[in-house]
């Protein structure tokens, strides 16, 4: 049976309402990147990062899937599929999902300040100050921040090395290192490729573009690989 293997991105995330993690002014929701979401800024003022990650974290709980995660989900009724994201929401699991691996962490979540290994589920939107891990470390939000290894790469890579159909959906593929998993698919895979400007950027000739935003040409390329 074919292997399915989507890798997705803010891009799909965004027609949910999510704002994407920077943009054109290079801030996100009014903070420069350096400032929320790096090592440092956590070491200067933990008390604004968790706070940024906890308005963030609301807003992703008050928000639905959209027909894209949707479509996707729809998918393993006829093949076994893996999502690897680069998206900090549980979109994708609350669309139907079975195994979906976030390559940033998810923000659903927290961890220790101390020991990434250490992860708990979150009662509520809220991370408070002076909740702390089982080694009395400060708990921080389960988010790879700039600077931090990506942890899950290694699964990424092997996954993508066994796509039959890999498809990629609201990511540019110009970041690295996740923009390096379309270079692990195996030559033999049919490779889709969904975003406004696929045609533009994408690298590689055998790729399939869908010119369009999520909602629109997921739902056409999964009735086509259902039908």
């Amino acid at each position: 049976m074919e292997r399915i293997v989507v890798f997705t991105g803010a891009g799909i995330s965004a027609e949910s309402g999510l704002r994407t993690f920077r943009g054109a002014d290079g801030l996100w929701e009014g903070y420069r990147v350096e400032e929320v979401a790096t090592p440092e800024a956590w070491e200067r003022n933990p008390e604004l990062v968790q706070h940024f990650y906890n308005v963030r974290r609301k807003a992703v709980l008050e928000a639905r899937p959209n027909t894209a995660h949707l479509a996707l989900a729809k998918l393993e009724e006829k093949y076994p599929v893996t999502i690897v994201t680069q998206n900090i929401d549980n979109l994708h699991e609350r669309a139907g999902s079975s195994h979906v691996l976030h390559l940033h962490g998810l923000i659903t979540k927290a961890q220790s300040s101390v020991d990434p290994t250490l992860v708990y589920s979150l009662a509520s939107h809220e991370i408070r100050m002076g909740e702390l891990c089982e080694l009395g470390s400060q708990l921080r939000p389960h988010v790879v921040w700039f600077g931090e290894a990506v942890p899950t790469m290694g699964e990424a890579i092997g996954i993508c090395r066994q796509a039959d159909i890999f498809i990629v959906v609201g990511t540019s593929l110009q970041v690295y290192p996740a923009a390096g998993l379309l270079d692990e698919v195996p030559t033999h895979a049919v490779k889709y490729f969904v975003d406004p400007q696929a045609t533009t950027l994408s690298r590689q000739s055998d790729i399939i573009c869908f010119d369009d935003k999520a909602t629109i040409a997921v739902p056409k390329i999964v009735e086509k690989l259902l039908a």
